[in-house]
């Protein structure tokens, strides 16, 4: 009875390490980097960008460190940052959950992000991120859904232990924080987009 006992509480042991170990550990991508808005600089242009609720509401799991995983919501966390980036660019910017609400509207562009991340980290005792990948694509309408052109801008954040310690999501902000610096740069690049 003792040794049925004992294997027992061994195989509980081992669902409780297998169960946290499948956790994915919550991250947030919002950086606190955003891009500066000069008044003097900007396009005078009404333009919108669209997330849907549906991407909203999207979570991703990816790869952290000590064989865990961090989890995300992609387009709402990096919202106000792809915001940001048009506010550095035009002097009027709307967010819409579709691109139908712009039908009619007299905004002269439609911004619809793409995100895509990837995350990693050799670490084997710490699960936050070493480093992190923001991909962000915008395939770029006119109000009535007709393409105008496309920009895409990759960011990449790494952060070591010493300084991740105080906020789990560094390595991801910066990566979202490069790539919008890097998006707005692209726009400005453009011709089509002026």
């Amino acid at each position: 009875m003792m040794n049925t006992t004992r294997w027992i509480r061994i195989a509980l042991a081992g669902a409780l390490v297998a169960l946290l170990g499948a956790c994915a550990h919550p991250i947030n991508l919002e950086p606190k980097d955003l891009p500066e808005r000069q008044e003097s600089k900007l396009v005078a242009k009404k333009v919108a960008y669209v997330i849907s609720d549906a991407d909203r509401a999207k979570e991703v799991t990816s790869p952290g460190g000590g064989g865990d995983k961090v989890s995300y919501f992609p387009y709402r966390d990096m919202e106000k940052a792809i915001r940001s980036a048009l506010r550095a660019v035009y002097t009027e910017v709307t967010g819409l959950k579709s691109g139908k609400e712009a039908t009619g509207t007299d905004h002269s562009l439609v911004f619809t992000p793409t995100i895509t991340t990837t995350s990693s980290s050799p670490s084997a005792f710490t699960w936050p991120p070493t480093k992190f990948t923001a991909d962000l694509s915008c395939a770029v309408t006119d109000a009535t859904g007709n393409a105008v052109t496309s920009v895409q801008a990759v960011g990449n954040g790494a952060a070591e232990f010493d300084e991740f310690k105080s906020d789990f999501s560094l390595s991801a902000r910066r990566a979202v924080a490069d790539a919008v610096a890097k998006l707005v740069e692209e726009i400005k690049r453009n011709d089509k987009l002026r």
